[in-house]
C-alpha cells in the first residue's frame, strides 16, 4: 500500500513538473480604413457597401466584432469620414483578405455598386489604411460591455500617440505595458476596445488606443478621475517616462447603426 501511494506521488511530481507552462495569447492585429468622403451621397454609398457586402462577407470568413464609426459632427464637416476597425487573428489573414473577398460572389453582388464604380462617380474621395499589432498587456480586443443609454449618444475616443523617435515610442509602449497605465484604465472603467502599435501609417512612430463612454459628459467625468489618479501622477512623475509623447490626436467618434461594436 505504501508503495502504491509514493507510486502516485512521484506520477503526479512528474506530471507537474512536465506539464507546460500556459501560453500568453497571440496578439491579434488590426486594419483600421478611414474613408474621405467629399458629401453625403458618398457617405450613403460607402455605408451601403460596409452595411450589405463587407461586413456580412468578413462575418462569413469568421471575422466579427468589426467597429464602424463617424466622427462626431460628421454632418457639417468639410470632408466627412467613416472609420471601419477590423479585428484580424493573424498576418496571414491580412494579407489574404482582398483575394477571399474576391472569391466571395454575394460580396461582388451585394457591393457591385462600390466595386464596381466608375472613375467619375467614385465612391469615396481617399480611403486611408492603418495596420496594428495589439499590445501584450491586451493582446485581444473587447467589445465594450455595461455601456448605458442610447448607442447613438455613446463616445469612442480614438487616441494616436507619436513618439519624437523609434526609443521614444517603445518607451510609452512600455509606458503603457509594465508601467501600468493599461491596469489604471481598466481599474477606472474606460471600457478600452484596444491598445496597438501601428505597424505601417502615415504618422509613424505612434501608438493607438480606443476607448468607450455611455456619452460625452461621462468621457469627462473618467478623464478627470484618471488625471486625479494617485497612481497616475506617480506614472507621468517618473523621470524613466519623460517626452515620450510628441503629438496627441484625438477622435470622438459615435457608431455607425450597423456596427458590431
Amino acid at each position: 500500500m505504501r508503495k502504491i501511494l509514493i507510486f502516485s506521488l512521484i506520477l503526479t511530481i512528474l506530471k507537474t513538473v512536465a506539464a507546460p507552462a500556459p501560453t500568453a495569447p497571440k496578439q491579434e492585429f488590426y486594419s483600421i480604413r478611414i474613408y474621405n468622403l467629399k458629401n453625403a451621397d458618398q457617405e450613403t454609398r460607402v455605408d451601403k457597401y460596409l452595411q450589405a457586402a463587407l461586413l456580412p462577407a468578413l462575418h462569413r470568413l469568421g471575422i466579427t466584432d468589426i467597429g464602424v464609426f463617424k466622427p462626431v459632427g460628421n454632418d457639417t464637416a468639410t470632408t466627412r469620414r467613416i472609420y471601419v476597425l477590423i479585428p484580424l487573428k493573424n498576418l496571414d489573414q491580412y494579407i489574404g483578405l482582398d483575394a477571399a473577398l474576391a472569391k466571395d460572389a454575394h460580396y461582388q453582388t451585394d457591393g457591385k455598386d462600390y466595386i464596381d464604380a466608375a472613375f467619375d462617380n467614385i465612391p469615396y474621395l481617399r480611403m486611408e489604411s492603418i495596420l496594428l499589432r495589439a499590445f501584450p498587456d491586451m493582446p485581444r480586443h473587447a467589445a465594450p460591455g455595461g455601456l448605458k443609454g442610447s448607442p447613438a449618444d455613446r463616445i469612442y475616443e480614438l487616441r494616436s500617440y507619436e513618439g519624437p523617435t523609434e526609443k521614444y515610442f517603445e518607451n510609452k509602449v512600455q509606458m503603457f505595458n509594465a508601467g501600468g497605465e493599461i491596469p489604471l484604465f481598466d481599474r477606472l472603467n474606460f471600457h478600452a476596445v484596444f491598445y496597438a502599435s501601428v505597424l505601417s501609417g502615415s504618422h509613424m512612430p505612434n501608438l493607438m488606443y480606443m476607448t468607450s463612454f455611455d456619452d460625452m459628459p461621462s468621457r469627462e467625468e473618467h478623464w478627470k478621475a484618471f488625471f486625479a489618479d494617485p497612481v497616475w501622477k506617480k506614472l507621468v512623475a517618473d523621470p524613466q517616462y519623460q517626452h515620450n509623447v510628441s503629438h496627441v490626436d484625438i477622435v470622438f467618434l459615435h457608431p455607425a447603426p450597423y456596427s458590431d461594436l
